[in-house]
C-alpha cells in the first residue's frame, strides 16, 4: 500500500489502468529504478538495440512495483529515453 501511495505523484490513473512516466539511460554501469516526484528513471546495463534496453526496464519496473512483467506495456516512446507504460490495473 506504502509504494501505490508514493506512486500518486509518479502516474496517471487511466480507468483500472496505471500511466508511468519513465526516462531510461541505456548502457548504464549497473541496472537500477529510482523514482523522481513526477517519474521514474531506469538505468539499464545493455545497449538500445533490438529492445534489449526495453525489456530490461520492463524486467526492473516488474520488480521494483510487484508487478508482473505482462502488466506492462510500453505505449509511447519504443526508440526513445522517455516513455509512457502502461501498467495494466487487475
Amino acid at each position: 500500500m506504502k509504494i501505490l501511495i508514493e506512486l500518486s505523484k509518479v502516474m496517471k490513473n487511466d480507468h483500472a489502468n496505471i500511466l508511468l512516466k519513465v526516462k531510461v539511460k541505456p548502457n548504464s554501469k549497473k541496472n537500477e529504478v529510482l523514482k523522481r516526484e513526477d517519474h521514474f528513471i531506469v538505468s539499464v546495463a545493455v545497449p538500445p538495440v533490438e529492445g534489449k534496453a526495453n525489456e530490461k526496464v520492463i524486467e526492473l519496473l516488474s520488480e521494483y512495483l510487484g508487478e508482473p512483467k505482462s502488466s506492462f506495456k510500453i505505449l509511447h516512446g519504443l526508440t526513445s529515453r522517455n516513455k509512457i507504460i502502461e501498467l495494466k490495473g487487475s
